[in-house]
């Protein structure tokens, strides 16, 4: 298990770009899959990117593609999502999770995933 906090949410007008980081700590986070979920008011949690261990792999649903881009920097501990031409649609409460795996596959489950970081709300105006 490791300890996820993100950070960089708020406010935002539509068009406009938000980073979202996620600093991990407690255990190699270079063994982790990492990636980024997603849960609006009455939806159910939604798997929006993910990274692979390496960095050579990279998975995002269709709704963001072209538009959010999900990084890392295992030197520093943290994945990041650079989310660019927001809509009002985006508002959501963003997850940090992490999965365990030494391999390149990127789970789109939220079951799938060991930790989970407490959540930072983007809200998109129109």
């Amino acid at each position: 298990q490791v300890q996820l906090v993100e950070s960089g949410g708020g406010l935002v007008q539509a068009g406009g770009s938000r980073r979202l980081s996620c600093a991990a700590s407690g255990r190699t986070f270079s063994d982790y899959t990492m990636s980024w979920f997603r849960q609006a008011p009455g939806e159910e949690r939604e798997f929006v990117a993910g990274i692979s261990w390496s960095g050579g792999r990279t998975s995002y649903t269709d709704s963001v593609k072209g538009r959010f881009t999900i990084s890392r920097d295992n030197a520093k501990n943290t994945v990041y999502l650079q989310m660019n031409s927001l809509k009002p649609e985006d508002t959501a409460v963003y997850y940090c999770a992490a999965r365990r795996s030494l391999s390149h596959t990127i789970r789109v489950v939220a079951e799938m995933y060991d930790s989970w970081g407490q959540g930072t709300q983007v809200t998109v105006s129109s």
